[in-house]
């Protein structure tokens, strides 16, 4: 399976790399394609709301930034995987951006191939997920109807054995 995986956090040490890097590692094990794209690195732009991409651009995005690799990464996964650090309550605004733009590739479905997701969080607090999961319930599992593979976090106890778990069921 092609399996792409989004890292909103800045830090490439950080607790959200950690499992990214788990999860790269064993999916790779498991026969799987993983493309990681550290979307802090790139160079994307919020969407405008133009309405471009369901009018004239047929689906196309107005904008040409970075967010270009990501459709068409995702216009080939089987699974998505979101990754970042909380901010404010909420998934950092790097990634947030990212998922602002997917409204002219997802909307108002996803590619067939898109059949599974998984969230990898880290905060400093353990009572701070609540938004991140809001989005990954309505946005991914409710209006998306994709297969839910679980939330991850930082705190929860065994992580990186419970990443690996999931990867066996892919």
């Amino acid at each position: 399976m092609k399996i792409l995986v989004l890292n909103g956090s800045p830090r490439p040490n950080g607790e959200t790399a950690k499992m990214v890097n788990v999860f790269e590692k064993e999916a790779q094990e498991h026969g799987h394609q993983v493309d990681v794209i550290n979307v802090c690195n790139m160079n994307i732009r919020g969407c405008l709301a133009c309405e471009y991409c369901h009018g004239k651009g047929n689906g196309q995005c107005v904008q040409k930034d970075d967010m270009q690799k990501i459709y068409a990464k995702l216009s080939e996964a089987g699974m998505l995987v979101l990754a970042a650090p909380i901010y404010y309550h909420g998934i950092s605004g790097q990634l947030k951006c990212v998922i602002d733009r997917f409204y002219a590739a997802l909307y108002p479905k996803a590619p067939e191939t898109l059949k599974k997701v998984a969230m990898f969080l880290s905060s400093g607090d353990p009572d701070m997920y609540t938004g991140a999961e809001f989005s990954y319930d309505g946005d991914f599992l409710g209006y998306l109807k994709l297969e839910g593979m679980g939330i991850f976090t930082n705190h929860d106890e065994d992580v990186m054995n419970k990443i690996k778990e999931m990867v066996s069921l892919l």
